[in-house]
């Protein structure tokens, strides 16, 4: 393990310089590895994202697709000893290379997670801008900024007239459509997904689906998924990870998401979509 680990890099401070800035970013990673400690558990990852596309992580629980989503906005680092090794691409630009800084990479790859987390203690309007606030970036018109988000995240219906209520006061699906607001309020050019839906009704799991695919025409999305039919409505190609057992997680097959669905090449690809494990 340690010739292993000395071939890895260790995801550390980050240098002080700015990174680059584009438009339509597309993500790709290339030979990603990642361990715990001595822990290796994602091997050789190669996968391409495609800009404003929606691309689904599928596969098991336990099998690292939560920790690939991860290194793909550098939170893999903030773990106590993690490792990793390959390359994480953003417009084909390594997010890891010498030169880019962490925060600032954060701000152009955002993240939502499974567990809606608006700042209880904020109104609706505040936690929207909260965004922006943390990334440091300055707001020329805060109004339009939270209507906007709002807009994108297809709540600004909902709650046009309660910008003053506490976010912690909506529903389930509503808190998270308004953590996607949060994201999208800093203008990203990537939004990552974990299992954004899986605690939600299905009322609140198909307006985020719609959200999805419409955010989906200017921002790059990444969504981890155990649903195999959300796979189907939102994602425009999937890659499905698979770990033996005490073995780390690998892609064995990815496409586009009707031919992964309808004509697999792996057998396993086609036992797990039509449900025979996992």
């Amino acid at each position: 393990m340690t010739e292993v680990l000395d071939t890895a890099r260790s995801v550390s401070a980050p240098s002080p310089h700015e990174p680059w800035t584009t438009e339509w970013a597309g993500l790709a990673t290339r030979e990603v590895s990642a361990w715990f400690g001595e822990r290796k558990v994602l091997d050789r990852i190669s996968l391409d994202m495609p800009a404003r596309t929606v691309t689904a992580l599928i596969g098991p629980s336990g099998c690292g697709k939560s920790t690939y989503l991860r290194t793909l906005n550098r939170m893999h680092e903030l773990v106590p000893g993690a490792q990793l090794a390959g390359e994480v691409l953003l417009d084909g630009t390594d997010i890891y290379a010498a030169g880019s800084r962490a925060t600032a990479i954060r701000k152009r790859i955002g993240m939502v997670f499974q567990k809606p987390n608006p700042f209880p203690a904020m109104n609706i309007r505040d936690n929207v801008l909260s965004g922006p606030k943390l990334a440091g970036l300055p707001v020329a018109d805060p109004d339009a900024l939270v209507e906007l988000s709002l807009t994108r995240a297809g709540l600004w219906s909902e709650v046009a007239k309660r910008l003053d209520e506490p976010g912690g006061a909506l529903s389930g699906g509503q808190q998270q459509r308004l953590c996607i607001a949060r994201s999208l309020a800093v203008s990203p050019e990537v939004l990552l997904m974990d299992e954004p839906c899986s605690a939600l009704d299905p009322t609140s799991t198909r307006r985020i689906e719609e959200t999805i695919r419409e955010i989906a025409e200017e921002v790059t999305v990444v969504i981890v998924t155990h649903n195999m039919q959300q796979a189907q409505r939102v994602s425009d190609s999937c890659a499905f990870f698979l770990a033996a057992e005490n073995e780390p997680g690998r892609v064995v097959e990815a496409g586009p998401t009707n031919a992964m669905f309808t004509t697999p090449q792996d057998p396993r690809t086609a036992d797990y979509v039509a449900g025979r494990f996992g």
